[in-house]
């Protein structure tokens, strides 16, 4: 993941593989000023350091899950526009790894797909990469294990072969008080282990930060893009850069003309992207950016250009395909499957959840750790900041059953119903706290709402055998939830259900609707 430290278009198992909502069709502009441009999030929502590969007629894609489960969210396309998910990386945690999942780089040779991605060790927290393989990726992947530690911070794989010879390159020195190296080695034959010594492609003597790259090479030069800045949160400034050479192993010459890509009216910290050819032989860049009207309410989203190369000095431009998309579609789940949709997902670190479907309900609980203060929460990836979220909540008992809105186990917000009173709640500054409670008449269902406003700007509703909604107005009726992101993520909206693992949550329906 796109990691410098100053600090689920459609995601999950979907039933396992049937999410597949098209975008809009875009097209190409021809505006020669690569910084002055329209662009399209062809996989939008939070999917940061986006990988893709093609193999044949199909692409596949790849982005960074961080905290959430299940890990990688796997999509594939035809047209490198309108993408469908099919699944995860790892529908289960690999057993050395604790977290920080980020930055997988698919790799195809030899009928074999890979995805060398990077968490942190059980053992020691440090960041390294591992790899992990496949015949179908559809099919899901089986990890290999650790294939890279360095110092204290490996990541940022890719791949490249060259002359019959694989290279693996990876960003080094990130937490040590020196400069950043994106550094290489040759790689064995079967991918799964370095061979010789590294080597220095690109040093950050600037300090700015230096990570995201991709190696691709044309003609007699090998083209270096790469990401210099911070990656993450509001104080980002990630752009794309390129640097070329005529020997993989260096040394490079920056372009005179960086950034290909930076700031625009509309999207801001652009960066951490993977170049791919198409049967007809053009080169695209799958990166992230920020919305800049959603912000980090809606993470760093998946988007495209066309790499344009010069005729005459051979240095590449980004051409973005297309304009933003006219819809986005809503979410409904009425839990009537056999398995639960493939768009929700969950914080692994914190809860176990344990998910039942049954006659159209789902029932919700989990083992939880002791400094969990929030609760098992199950989430849908937003895709824009105005949206309403509701659900009915069928049961009565000790358990809090609630919506919510869910940056971390130590930040979080929502409404629910617990012991016959509905209740605003917030978890913030690690305390939990009730804003707000009214009781029930009755032991009927109650339904919940929330609206959500620029991302942060919450308001409270329920009813029951009623079709009129009654507010709980917290902090003159607008909730302030600007503390809510995480450094790297975007919060979600979801259900969830705190209390016993004996006292689990009955949720009717699920609704996100897009304002």
């Amino acid at each position: 993941m796109k990691l410098f430290f100053s600090l689920f278009v459609s995601i999950l198992l979907v039933s396992f593989l049937n999410a597949g909502n098209a975008w809009a069709k875009v097209s190409i502009t021809t505006k020669k000023d690569s910084n002055q441009r329209q662009e399209n999030p062809v996989i939008p929502g939070d999917f940061a350091d986006p990988s893709v590969i093609r193999v044949g007629d199909t692409y596949y894609a790849t982005g960074t899950s961080s905290e959430w489960a299940p890990h990688f969210p796997l999509y594939q396309s035809t047209d490198l526009i309108h993408w469908k998910s099919i699944g995860y990386v790892f529908p289960q945690t690999p057993s050395w790894a604790s977290a920080s999942f980020w930055a997988p780089e698919l790799y195809y040779r030899k009928g074999t797909y890979y995805v060398y991605y990077v968490a942190r060790k059980k053992s020691d927290g440090i960041s390294c990469i591992g790899v992990a393989t496949s015949r179908n990726p559809a099919q899901g992947f089986t990890d290999r294990g650790i294939i890279l530690e360095y110092g204290k911070e490996a990541i940022d794989a890719f791949i490249i072969e060259d002359k019959g010879q694989q290279y693996i390159t990876w960003k080094a020195y990130g937490l040590d008080q020196r400069p950043i190296e994106i550094l290489g080695s040759k790689l064995s034959d079967d991918g799964l282990k370095l061979e010789g010594e590294p080597f220095t492609l690109l040093r950050d003597d600037q300090k700015e930060g230096l990570e995201g790259q991709c190696l691709v090479k044309r003609n007699q030069y090998y083209y270096l893009f790469y990401s210099p800045g911070n990656c993450c949160g509001r104080g980002c400034n990630y752009k794309v850069e390129v640097a070329r050479s005529a020997s993989i192993q260096g040394p490079y010459t920056r372009f005179e003309g960086n950034p290909l890509l930076a700031e625009t009216d509309e999207w801001k910290c652009t960066g951490h992207g993977t170049l791919v050819t198409s049967r007809e032989g053009k080169d695209y860049y799958l990166y992230h950016a920020y919305s800049k009207a959603d912000d980090v309410y809606t993470g760093r989203q998946g988007m495209l250009g066309e790499v344009i190369w010069d005729s005459e000095t051979g240095w590449p431009q980004v051409k973005p395909l297309g304009e933003k998309a006219k819809a986005i579609a809503n979410f409904k789940d009425d839990f009537s499957g056999t398995s639960l949709s493939g768009q929700w997902q969950w914080d692994f670190r914190h809860a176990e959840p344990e998910v039942q479907l049954s006659k159209g309900q789902l029932s919700l609980a989990g083992k939880t750790l002791q400094t969990n203060l929030t609760g098992t929460a199950m989430t849908i990836r937003p895709l824009k900041g105005d949206y309403e979220i509701s659900t009915e909540v069928m049961n009565q008992n000790a358990s809090l059953k609630s919506l919510v809105l869910y940056g971390d186990a130590a930040q979080a917000v929502g409404i629910g119903v617990k012991d016959r009173t509905v209740e605003v709640w917030e978890v913030k500054k690690d305390k939990r706290s009730v804003l707000r409670q009214e009781k029930l008449v009755s032991n009927e269902p109650v339904e919940l709402k929330m609206t959500v406003k620029k991302g942060a700007e919450l308001r409270f509703y329920w009813r029951q055998k009623s079709k009129t909604w009654k507010e709980l107005p917290i902090q003159d009726s607008l909730y302030n939830g600007e503390f809510l992101p995480p450094w790297d993520r975007s919060p979600r909206p979801g259900v969830l259900q705190q209390g016993a693992i004996t006292a689990p949550a009955l949720f009717n329906f699920f609704d996100l609707h897009y304002q």
